[in-house]
């Protein structure tokens, strides 16, 4: 009965040596490490107005949700939350979720008809990626961005239903996807469009509200957005956005929603808090912004390979997993968390560091974690 804990051990040991361990860092109330890790992008997740709308909930409705959505777990917090970021999305509808990955495998999945395709972008985020295996569609892998792959896959399978799957900003290196060309594509061949606007929404667009709004694509019939609530909006739980007929299906038919505890009211709550302040924060898109161009100059300006990132997401190439892994390591012991993407988090061979720019990081703070980030570089 040992045996099968045995070749669990095996494989860490294996991990080990291709420097591909992972391990928890719990961090405390109150933390003080200077935050370049998290995707807290316009520093709402601590903002009053937020945790006064959570903690109002907190009592009015208690910790959880008690149920499913469609038992006893919809409060008028998730009504609410919906209608306005269905509002502010530009779309008929939008149905919140309690994660942004659940998001992704509840839309896919029903999206999924027989004979679908499902045309896939190499740099997707995992959600994505385990929402095509679980729907049972094919699907073809395209190369990064490479809008005349999509076509050609799209091409291949005449008169099949199809539907394009990419994210907005890209999780690693934080690029946009050509979101224009390829909802141009995927109506051309009668194909849907899927976007996963997670690292955009709140950073980008009018109001904040996105790539695909920035793109014009807002509340076409043939897109529909997906993304999380944990990050630029400061909370927890996901959202699927388009057309009425489409939340009306996964209402009914979709498992990752009908059969899941709803989203905690109080969460829900301070989400819609801080979804009202991100729509009029355009000072923070600019000084976040900034701090972006700040980040790549100087990082470059050292000899850093770095990425040419479209929102708050700065790629930084490490020369291996065990380098990468040293260099966030010891930017932690100086004070500064950053991201650490091995093989395989990343979409290619490379490792990097993954820092993902705040607002609510004090200037001077940010300004010194650049300085520890050079000086900690192998």
């Amino acid at each position: 009965m040992a045996d099968w804990l045995a070749a669990l051990d095996r494989r860490a040991e294996l991990r080990a040596k291709a420097g591909l361990t992972r391990r928890l860092h719990p961090r405390p109330a109150g933390d003080q490490m200077t935050d370049l890790a998290g995707n807290d992008y316009l520093g709402l997740a601590t903002h009053p107005e937020v945790t006064a709308a959570a903690t109002a909930a907190l009592s009015a409705y208690g910790l959880g949700a008690t149920g499913s959505r469609l038992v006893r777990g919809s409060t008028d917090a998730h009504q609410a939350l919906e209608d306005e970021l269905a509002q502010w999305l530009g779309t008929d509808r939008a149905l919140v979720f309690s994660s942004g990955y659940l998001a992704n495998l509840g839309a896919l999945r029903a999206l999924v008809q027989p004979r679908t395709l499902l045309v896939s972008d190499a740099h997707n985020h995992a959600s994505l990626i385990d929402g095509c295996r679980i729907s049972g569609a094919e699907t073809v892998v395209t190369p990064h961005a490479d809008v005349e792959a999509v076509a050609a896959a799209l091409a291949a399978a005449p008169g099949r239903p199809a539907v394009v799957v990419t994210e907005s900003i890209f999780s690693v290196d934080g690029d946009l996807a050509p979101l224009t060309q390829l909802h141009a594509v995927a109506r051309r061949h009668g194909a849907l469009l899927l976007v996963d606007d997670a690292h955009a929404l709140g950073v980008t667009g009018p109001a904040g509200a996105g790539a695909v709004a920035a793109a014009g694509l807002a509340g076409e019939p043939d897109v529909v957005i997906t993304a999380t609530l944990s990050k630029a909006l400061g909370g927890a739980g996901g959202l699927v956005a388009g057309p009425a007929e489409f939340i009306r299906h996964l209402v009914e038919t979709g498992r990752t929603f009908i059969f899941d505890t709803a989203l905690p009211p109080a969460v829900a709550a301070g989400v819609h808090a801080a979804l009202r302040l991100a729509r009029v924060g355009d000072d923070l898109r600019v000084e976040l912004s900034d701090r972006v161009g700040l980040a790549v100059g100087r990082l470059r300006a050292a000899g850093l390979t770095v990425s040419a990132p479209d929102a708050a997401v700065i790629s930084v190439t490490a020369p291996g997993p065990e380098a990468a892994t040293a260099w966030a390591a010891d930017c932690r012991d100086r004070g500064v968390a950053v991201g650490c993407f091995r093989p395989p988090s990343t979409p290619d061979s490379r490792s990097r560091l993954r820092l993902t720019v705040s607002a609510g990081v004090p200037r001077a703070d940010f300004e010194r974690a650049l300085e520890v980030i050079v000086d900690c570089a192998p």
